[in-house]
């Protein structure tokens, strides 16, 4: 079988037509442009999409999965060796944001009248699934949907309500009854989760300056057991986050001043800041958000939308992060970010 090509990649989000800007990235981290890949749907056209996940990669490397905000569907893309083809755009609801997929289950975050809803992916289509769509509450303003690592449960944060809801994912895909957590700190936004079964939430404090924060949750018997409570780190507007893939550091990226967050993850699930400006485009110049770790967890990636580029790091093996420059020429509408 074919290996993928190393690959970053963002949406543009155009009102006229959505395209997934692909960047080649070579060894040592350096990215070049590889082309701009249509999706066949339209994208909300308004700089910073308040989300986080609107453009992800597929388990095996092989699919890219994108919400289309302004005409309401959702786009998969096969991953070639020269970019990215166009299989199939899907409806997936009024204005979707965010799209996680486990184990070729997706699920699919709709902001304008706020739900989640499922397909399966099947070869190089998508099956929707009949009866999956679920409601959420008219004032959630939800930010992300993403599954558990062991593909158990899915949660969705919302920042109207300031909860994390949680549903337990059936043997069918359906979900089954939601349970909704109270989020530790205001407007809960990006999370991520660790193979051992930690949540990490960014809490943006309602954009608050130097007020933004992060909590960890245990994932325990289909439910969210909070850990570490609002631990701050001085910035303002945190929103995106990633862990490594040995699930003991967490990055976070905070739109207002331009930072990026190391936070240690412990084997008991609590969080501590251990660098606030681990990385830094340019100390409190706006704009930082989208961010991706590849696979391995030797690049950090993030969108700097104000600048129009990406930016990027390497990270060695304690989580320290060196800069390796940044690449540009992004529209100020793009959003979302993934790693091949």
């Amino acid at each position: 079988m074919a290996t993928t090509p190393d690959l970053v990649l963002t949406q543009t989000n155009g009102a006229v037509r959505n395209e997934v800007i692909v960047f080649r990235r070579n060894t040592g981290g350096d990215l070049e442009p590889l082309g701009s890949f249509p999706t066949g749907g339209v994208g909300g056209g308004t700089p910073h999409l308040p989300s986080q996940g609107s453009v992800t990669v597929t388990a095996d490397g092989r699919h890219v999965l994108v919400t289309n905000a302004g005409s309401g569907d959702l786009s998969m893309l096969a991953v070639e060796p020269d970019g990215l083809t166009l299989l199939q755009t899907v409806p997936a609801g009024f204005e979707p944001r965010s799209v996680a997929e486990h184990d070729g289950l997706v699920y699919v975050l709709a902001a304008g009248e706020p739900s989640v809803m499922g397909f399966r992916r099947d070869g190089s289509r998508l099956v929707p699934l009949e009866g999956s769509r679920r409601s959420l509450e008219a004032d959630a303003d939800p930010a992300q949907v993403g599954f558990t690592a062991d593909g158990a449960a899915l949660v969705v944060s919302e920042r109207g309500r300031n909860a994390l809801v949680m549903f337990p994912v059936l043997p069918s895909g359906h979900l089954g009854d939601p349970v909704a957590t109270p989020s530790s700190g205001p407007t809960p936004y990006g999370f991520a989760a660790t193979n051992d079964g930690v949540l990490v939430v960014t809490e943006a404090f309602g954009a608050q300056t130097g007020k933004a924060a992060a909590s960890s949750y245990r994932i325990s018997d289909g439910a969210l057991r909070a850990e570490t409570r609002s631990a701050g780190n001085g910035r303002s507007e945190i929103c995106w986050a990633v862990v490594t893939p040995d699930g003991r550091r967490a990055f976070t990226t905070n739109f207002a001043d331009g930072a990026v967050s190391l936070w240690d993850v412990a084997p008991d699930a609590g969080l501590t800041l251990r660098d606030a400006k681990a990385g830094l485009t340019e100390d409190g110049r706006r704009g930082l958000r989208d961010e991706a770790l590849t696979a391995e967890g030797s690049f950090l990636y993030a969108v700097d939308a104000d600048s129009h580029e990406i930016v990027g790091w390497s990270v060695d093996p304690d989580g320290r992060l060196g800069s390796i420059g940044s690449w540009g020429e992004l529209p100020a509408t793009a959003a979302g970010l993934a790693a091949v």
